[in-house]
């Protein structure tokens, strides 16, 4: 463990380190049970860790590791069982649902799988909405410089319905991006593209850490998706078993089929 490690884990734990403003979010003892008694399942066993800002993470694991759970408790669309979660100094643990909900449509930015646009409204629209419906002018340097970061000037007049895949998924995050947030939360945003589209996607993440200082954490299963971030977060059991920087997917590939081999080892029934 490093001495950096050792003082934030030695810290207070209603606190986060004070000096540290290269971190974007953290959690301490995360905890997420559902159920209760003898049917209670263990989504995240005392997870602790640190996004760090302007950088991007992705979050791997077999499927019911936690990975989706870990996203929503530090985005605060879940609440924690046990634990503490901090966006940059603020203590997210224990707010009220009213506060949460203004935390989540001023400070974080989300991508999902479906890309959630209104039909009836045209691209541009769809990106403005979120601030539309708080009261707010979107800053339009701002806006315009995620616009042609993203190669939608020429779509913003275009309905869903006209733009493909692709597209649709840009403007989704764009509509991420245009309120500037501290974080911007992606599970599996190229679920329903094709690779083509997809790797357009991730590209367009990566250059929104590189060009515009984002900060991104991408809940993802695919080893060449994982390959586009910075730091990959490796889940099992509901715990942060592992880490890799500068991943490539050959080596996340690898790191993955090891959890395939332990689980299927431990589905093998002993020998009388």
């Amino acid at each position: 463990m490093s001495r950096n490690e050792e003082a934030a884990l030695s810290a207070p734990a209603s606190v986060p380190d004070q000096d540290d403003d290269a971190i974007a979010a953290r959690a301490r003892g995360l905890t997420k049970a559902y159920g209760s008694g003898e049917t209670a399942v263990l989504a995240l066993d005392s997870v602790d860790v640190d996004i760090a800002r302007g950088r991007f993470t992705a979050v791997m694991g077999p499927s019911g590791s936690g990975k989706s759970t870990l996203m929503h408790c530090l985005a605060g669309l879940d609440n924690v069982s046990a634990g503490q979660v901090w966006l940059g100094d603020s203590e997210i643990t224990g707010l009220k649902e009213r506060e949460l909900t203004r935390l989540r449509r001023d400070r974080i930015g989300f991508m999902f799988q479906s890309f959630n646009l209104i039909p009836t409204l045209n691209a541009v629209e769809n990106i403005t909405l979120p601030m539309d419906i708080a009261g707010k002018k979107p800053d339009q340097k701002w806006l315009d410089q995620v616009i042609d970061t993203l190669g939608l000037r020429d779509r913003l007049k275009h309905r869903p319905t006209q733009l493909s895949g692709g597209q649709q998924q840009r403007v989704a995050c764009a509509r991420a991006l245009a309120s500037r947030p501290e974080l911007i939360f992606a599970d599996e945003p190229t679920g329903n593209l094709d690779s083509r589209a997809g790797l357009e996607v991730l590209s367009i993440l990566r250059d929104a850490v590189d060009q515009l200082g984002q900060t991104v954490v991408m809940v993802t299963h695919d080893p060449g998706a994982a390959a586009h971030s910075d730091l990959v977060l490796f889940l099992a059991d509901g715990r942060i078993v592992d880490r890799m920087p500068s991943p490539t997917a050959e080596a996340v590939l690898e790191r993955m089929k090891r959890f395939d081999v332990i689980r299927g080892a431990a589905d093998v029934p002993e020998e009388d």
